[in-house]
């Protein structure tokens, strides 16, 4: 197998990104006395604003994703922390350890809720950002 290998991933699909700024070199011609005028001259061409909304809408539904995420860990935690609450009473022999696991799959819910919180904000400010960059929002700066 000397081709390339295809590697199959459930959430990070590495796809090639566009460069930022395309840089274009030009050589200019030669002024007369001064040594300094002649050479390369870098002219740099910025992404459009299409691009910049874009490129932020697609961030916002990154974090939208990893918000929902974060949301099913949540849930699936908490329901774990009762079903071990519920096996606390119905096994008394083994309660401590059941008692033991509902505690840390609380710690895990909460932990996994605060991640969602956390991507909510994310993704609140890159729609913020996809606005700003498509000219739908404006500043409006009172002092």
């Amino acid at each position: 197998m000397a081709e390339e290998k295809h590697h199959h991933r459930l959430f990070h699909h590495h796809k090639e990104e566009k460069p930022a700024e395309e840089v274009i070199y030009s050589e200019t011609a030669y002024s007369g006395g001064d040594d300094y005028a002649s050479g390369y001259t870098e002219t740099v061409v910025a992404e459009s604003a299409s691009d910049e909304y874009e490129k932020y809408k697609k961030e916002e539904k990154h974090h939208k994703h990893k918000e929902h995420l974060g949301e099913m860990g949540a849930v699936a935690a908490g329901a774990f922390a009762l079903y071990e609450k519920h096996e606390a009473k119905k096994d008394p022999d083994h309660a401590h350890k059941h008692k033991i696991e509902e505690e840390i799959a609380a710690a895990v819910a909460v932990g996994s809720g605060g991640y969602a919180f956390h991507e909510h904000h994310e993704k609140r400010d890159a729609k913020n950002e996809a606005e700003e960059a498509s000219g739908k929002k404006h500043h409006h700066h009172l002092f």
